[in-house]
């Protein structure tokens, strides 16, 4: 049980830790608005994708399994709205010496990046794939809840560090057209994250 906990750790910090729509946005609203700012949108997808485990935890992978055509439609779903978020990205106003960025396109809150987690196209894919790998189908509800719970809380700071690195460009990306060339290129970025999940289904 050991190595399979210490396995699923192992799962659960390299799908965090690597680049991917969330870890993306982090960048880019670290550095658009701040550090602080962006604590809420943080905050929001630890807790959404939480739920999202227990959910598939307690049987919507099985779900998705059986039909899925639901989980493709999810998954067109999640890329338009990624594309969209991407569109945001690209159009972010110059930084602002409150460092607030541009009022009408604020950082989003914890609900906004919470619901965002269930159009996610990689974060289904973690989801999915840490039960189907590394938690055996009979387990009961403290299992499933106790596994859910470990990988949102290796998540969040691997998620963190994406959004303090983005803060800590803020200086040198001061330069109105410094900042417009690093958000053009985190939005296609963020397309471009699409790529390997839609190569491999």
């Amino acid at each position: 049980m050991t190595d399979i906990i210490a396995a699923f750790g192992l799962f659960a910090f390299v799908t965090s830790i690597t680049p991917g729509p969330n870890n993306l946005m982090l960048l880019a609203s670290g550095m658009n608005h701040g550090f602080r700012a962006t604590i809420p949108h943080m905050l929001g997808i630890s807790c959404g994708f939480l739920l999202m485990l227990l959910a598939v935890g307690f049987g919507l992978g099985e779900v998705f399994a059986r039909h899925p055509v639901i989980y493709s439609v999810m998954k067109w779903a999640g890329t338009v709205y990624l594309i969209y978020l991407a569109w945001r990205i690209a159009n972010a106003g110059a930084l602002t010496k409150a460092g607030a960025g541009n009022a009408h396109r604020g950082p989003l809150g914890v609900m906004g990046a919470a619901l965002f987690q269930w159009v996610n196209p990689k974060a289904w894919v973690m989801a999915v794939s840490a039960f189907s790998i590394y938690v055996p189908p009979a387990s009961g509800w403290t299992v499933n809840t106790a596994m859910s719970i470990f990988f949102a809380a290796v998540n969040l700071p691997c998620v963190s560090c994406w959004a303090l690195f983005g803060s800590r460009l803020r200086r040198w990306l001061g330069e109105p057209r410094r900042a417009r060339r690093f958000n053009i290129a985190m939005a296609l970025l963020l397309v471009a994250s699409l790529i390997p999940i839609w190569r491999d289904h």
